[in-house]
């Protein structure tokens, strides 16, 4: 029998204004709606959804003071979970999640555009729906992964979205990787349903949605966004590893926007530190090490070093990803008048890589845009 587990989590708060720094977070309960207007997450869930006690204790989490608070301690009771859980969108990112969800013995109704790709879901005891709007419809709340600004729009607001099957009651959550503009334009629908809406895009790629390790940056339209954002806790929970509540839908675009401006940067630095290493007679592979093992020791370098020393790059993000957050990054920047010299640099290889047909493989393949630069100089 299936049984739902809970890991140890730690949650973040970032107040968006006094009164929310001033008001509890809203009690919720078996037996009484969340909403005034009634709200189908209060659906009891049945005994065999219940979680196990968690045996395993984790480590004291860092202080992060300067830009959250720490909120709940204890794990949220299985009562509260949502009954219903949608999901569309299952790439790279979004059926690892969707599985998770599954395994841990939620209800869960799949869609994606190529109908396929549901297939191994349902295997595992998933629903499947030939819309988004029928997803929303059919579910509690709902989550969505797109691969961009136009898919994310088109799935929550097109045709047969899921905004045409959200009511009161229901939660949208988005969870892809979009511009500010685009998720504010998302929640705006999604509200205009009297359903709630959170803006959740998550930090991590194939194997931390695989291993339930993805960090969530989650924001809402108001205050009772926010009490969307404690109902769905149960489910980051079993999908990640800590959430952020950051305030002001645009907040979580805009967090996980710098987070990949800087990690693509970094990535195009890292590429042309290995190849320098080589050029001037060094082990590439020696490089690697001794970076593991330095103040800049960062785990995607000593994941994906090894691979690319051997000019093999196995997807976990792709290329064409983080050039478009790059480029949604800079627009972020130039919104503010924010110069962003080595991102830009930075964008412009990965364009060159994507010109080179690398736009599946992972990110790192940027290293061939620096290797194309290098035979140029070499045949002049």
């Amino acid at each position: 029998m299936a049984m739902c587990f809970l890991k140890p989590h730690y949650t973040h708060h970032l107040p968006s204004s006094t009164s929310i720094l001033n008001s509890p977070f809203p009690k919720v309960s078996p037996t009484k709606s969340l909403f005034a207007n009634g709200s189908s997450f209060s659906t009891r869930i049945p005994n065999h959804f219940r979680a196990r006690p968690i045996s395993s204790t984790p480590t004291k989490p860092f202080s992060f003071k300067a830009f959250s608070s720490q909120i709940s301690a204890s794990a949220p009771k299985p009562d509260e979970m949502p009954a219903r859980v949608g999901f569309l969108g299952l790439g790279i990112m979004g059926s690892p999640m969707a599985q998770n969800l599954i395994k841990a013995g939620c209800n869960v109704t799949v869609w994606n555009r190529t109908e396929s790709k549901c297939s191994p879901l349902i295997s595992l005891g998933a629903k499947y729906k030939s819309s988004p709007k029928e997803v929303a419809a059919s579910c509690d709340v709902t989550f969505a992964m797109l691969a961009d600004p136009q898919s994310a729009l088109d799935v929550a607001c097109g045709e047969h979205g899921a905004a045409k099957g959200m009511s009161p009651g229901k939660g949208y959550v988005d969870v892809s990787t979009v511009d500010g503009a685009t998720s504010k334009l998302i929640g705006t629908r999604i509200k205009a349903t009297g359903a709630l809406f959170l803006e959740a895009p998550v930090s991590g790629s194939k194997k931390p949605a695989e291993d339930g390790q993805l960090i969530f940056l989650t924001a809402g339209i108001n205050l009772c966004d926010r009490s969307l954002f404690e109902t769905v806790a149960p489910l980051l929970d079993i999908m990640g590893k800590s959430r952020f509540f950051l305030g002001d839908v645009g907040n979580g675009a805009a967090m996980k926007l710098v987070v990949n401006m800087i990690m693509g940067s970094m990535m195009a630095s890292f590429s042309e530190g290995l190849l320098l290493s080589e050029r001037v007679g060094l082990d590439p592979k020696v490089l690697v090490e001794v970076v593991s093992q330095g103040a800049i020791s960062a785990p995607m370098f000593s994941m994906k070093g090894p691979s690319m020393v051997q000019s093999l790059y196995p997807t976990a993000f792709p290329l064409k990803h983080q050039q478009k957050d790059l480029r949604l990054a800079l627009g972020l920047a130039e919104s503010v008048s924010q110069p962003t010299p080595i991102a830009a640099a930075a964008n412009e290889l990965y364009k060159v890589a994507k010109s080179r047909g690398l736009s599946e493989e992972d990110f790192s393949a940027v290293i061939e845009a620096l290797k194309v630069k290098l035979q140029s100089q070499s045949k002049e």
